[in-house]
């Protein structure tokens, strides 16, 4: 029997027989440059994500970045995630190792007096038995059931590990993106509420003009209207950035209405670099991390395959059962207590209506589905990338063109008021004037805002803010 269990253990550990496809990371093929102009400064030159959001040097953004990495609770559950496949492996693994199960037992029996076969006379009715008995099970796995169960296991693992990664990615770019909206929020309401200064004073002007005679009371009646006007957007604006602020401080895993007085202090929206680094679009294949988290996935619905596979052969397994048994406590354990046996077994699922085969059909279908999701990703990937270096670039033009016109606005105010205390000019050109810069302005500060959120999208599309460990 020792020969042919030497046998069966070599088999085991030396022969690495595994049904089932071995997977191969699939060949997809991927641009050599953008198809974006790069009209924004950026360049092609490799770059250092980890950390980009200090690009802004904003110290008030940096510090809500650490804090929503340490609190922030979708984060918790994506590592509680990680814990939960490491520890799932090490069960999964556990099947590659014999088990070993002991056990004991005390009983009082009695025999019937009256029972079949009839007992001799002098035997006494009542007695103790003491049990104790150890049982081992080993199923070898000969054709790599296990091992394609395990290695799906790490496969899972390193996929949750991936997954996280994409969370904190979402998380920092959200926590970027909210801050910029309130700071841009802000820079509205102090425009808005100088303008409110400046239409004011203009209409004290045009009421003291008609007063004297010197204007109609149509012209107080529209220089009031704008100053209304103005004064309505104050609301929506405080509203948006009491959303914003309030998003920022769930991100945090703080009350909505945490972080209010933090963020009260006024601070101009954050800068956006010169220079963006961004890389080749081959580079994404390995910095994003929902790309390698659908890589992972397909290798595992790989190795699910042979797993399936393996039930179509049968289980070897090696058993033992030892013990002792004896009817006093006193000779328990004595060497002539001792009883067991051990062999090797063998089952074989001849006939399952199908099942088996089914499940390795229903097994390709889902590798099948994984590796279309992996191809899917990376377009989505490069899409993404695309369309925030598209957005990027093409909205630094547009302020560009909005500083601009605020100049011009301002110079035909000033133009327009001068004319008007003079009699040279009629009060609705200082109207039309008014109106225009504060659309102006509140549009500059606006596509300042859209440019530092573009440049956060673009940042979050090259799978920037995290690092491997």
């Amino acid at each position: 029997m020792k020969p042919a269990i030497f046998i069966i253990v070599s088999l085991v550990f030396f022969t690495g027989c595994a049904v089932g496809p071995n997977f191969h990371p699939p060949q997809t093929k991927v641009s050599d440059q953008w198809a974006s102009s790069l009209a924004g400064g950026e360049k092609n030159a490799p770059t250092d994500l980890v950390d980009w959001w200090k690009n802004f040097d904003d110290t008030d953004l940096d510090l809500l970045i650490i804090k929503a990495v340490q609190s922030n609770l979708n984060l918790q559950i994506a590592e509680a995630h990680v814990r939960e496949a490491r520890a799932q492996e090490i069960v999964v693994s556990g099947g590659f190792w014999p088990t070993l199960s002991g056990g004991g037992s005390y009983t009082r029996n009695r025999w019937g007096k009256n029972g079949f076969p009839p007992l001799p006379p002098t035997t006494p009715l009542n007695f103790n038995l003491f049990n104790a008995s150890f049982d081992a099970a080993w199923e070898l796995d000969i054709f790599g059931g296990t091992r394609r169960a395990i290695e799906a296991s790490k496969d899972e693992i390193e996929a949750t590990v991936y997954n996280q990664r994409d969370v904190l990615v979402s998380l920092l770019a959200e926590v970027a993106r909210n801050y910029i909206s309130a700071r841009g929020f802000q820079q509205r309401l102090i425009i808005t509420r100088q303008n409110i200064q400046v239409q004011q004073r203009i209409l004290d002007l045009t009421k003291n003009r008609f007063q004297n005679g010197l204007s109609s009371d149509l012209d107080v009646q529209q220089a009031t209207a704008l100053l209304d006007d103005t004064q309505a957007q104050v609301p929506s604006l405080e509203s948006g950035f009491q959303k914003s602020v309030y998003a920022l401080s769930v991100l945090l895993a703080q009350s909505p209405g945490a972080l209010l007085d933090q963020m009260s202090a006024e601070k101009p929206i954050p800068l956006t670099p010169p220079l963006v680094p961004i890389g080749l679009p081959s580079d994404l294949l390995q910095r994003r991390p929902d790309i390698q988290r659908a890589k992972q996935e397909f290798a595992a619905a790989t190795a699910r395959i042979g797993v399936a596979i393996s039930d179509l052969f049968p289980k070897f397994s090696l058993i033992g059962i030892g013990g002792f048994d004896s009817l006093s406590a006193s000779n328990w354990f004595d060497y002539v207590s001792r009883n067991g046996s051990i062999g090797p077994s063998i089952q074989w699922n001849i006939f399952s209506a199908g099942i088996i085969r089914a499940n390795i059909h229903v097994q390709n279908d889902r590798q099948e589905q994984a590796l279309d999701s992996y191809q899917q990703t990376i377009l989505l990937a490069l899409q993404d990338t695309e369309n925030a270096l598209t957005d990027y670039a093409k909205e630094q033009v547009r302020r560009e063109s909005l500083s601009q016109s605020v100049e011009a606005n301002k110079k035909a105010l000033d133009l327009s008021t001068e004319l008007y205390k003079t009699g040279l000019a009629d009060f609705l050109r200082v109207l039309d004037s008014e109106r225009s810069l504060f659309i102006a302005q509140d549009t500059l500060v606006q596509s300042d805002q859209t440019v530092s959120i573009d440049l956060v999208q673009l940042y979050k599309a090259l799978g920037g803010g995290w690092k491997e460990n």
